[in-house]
């Protein structure tokens, strides 16, 4: 054990006066207060990690007057407490693509940094509303692919055709084409086949 020591000074009888006085705490640093600054207080924007040091009752009368913000405008002070949430970090994308960020505003919507697609199909119609946004035709709707406006002309459809007309047009040529309502005659049956694929197909691209 070192001789020269805080700890084994206290431990002697009379510990080192000098040793004492090195180690005293530091007076308040209040003019013309001698009391001991037992209380560290920050010195503001600016100092950060720096402290004035301070007996009770001036420590108590620092802080009642004391303002991290003093003669910060208010746009500054919101964007402080904004960057407080994040810890004043950078931050990025999650989740999100740069292909996907590029197609914003094309049949997604960007809320809060990410944009958020609505691709699920909807076979049994529980959504209305969310059909009538990617209703073909309307200005939020997908372009229409060369095979998707094939299978429409074979339904003798145009592109802007609903999931209603759609369904409507199918029963009607499934009932026309059938040999059963034609009195057996089979005449109609590859007609019929490609009618059914056409249906199928678009049910499969979610416009049917």
């Amino acid at each position: 054990m070192k001789l020269d020591s805080k700890f084994f000074d206290r431990l002697r009888v009379k510990p080192d006066e000098n040793r004492l006085l090195r180690d005293a705490c530091p007076s308040c640093e209040s003019p013309g207060c001698k009391e001991p600054g037992l209380y560290p207080a920050p010195k503001g924007r600016g100092h950060e990690g720096q402290y004035h040091r301070f007996c009770l009752d001036h420590v108590r009368e620092y802080n009642k007057s004391y303002n991290y913000f003093s003669g910060l405008p208010d746009e500054a002070v919101a964007k402080h407490q904004k960057d407080d949430m994040i810890g004043h970090r950078p931050t990025w994308f999650v989740g999100v693509n740069a292909w996907s960020r590029s197609r914003a505003g094309k049949g997604g919507a960007r809320r809060n940094g990410f944009v958020h697609r609505f691709t699920a199909s909807d076979p049994f119609g529980l959504f209305p509303e969310r059909e009538a946004k990617t209703k073909p035709g309307t200005a939020e709707a997908r372009p229409i692919r060369r095979a998707e406006r094939k299978c429409l002309r074979q339904l003798n459809l145009e592109d802007t055709a609903s999931k209603a007309d759609i369904k409507a047009r199918f029963k009607e040529l499934v009932k026309r084409l059938h040999p059963d309502h034609n009195k057996g005659d089979r005449t109609s049956e590859d007609k019929l086949r490609e009618v059914i694929q056409a249906y199928n197909y678009l049910k499969q691209a979610g416009l049917a």
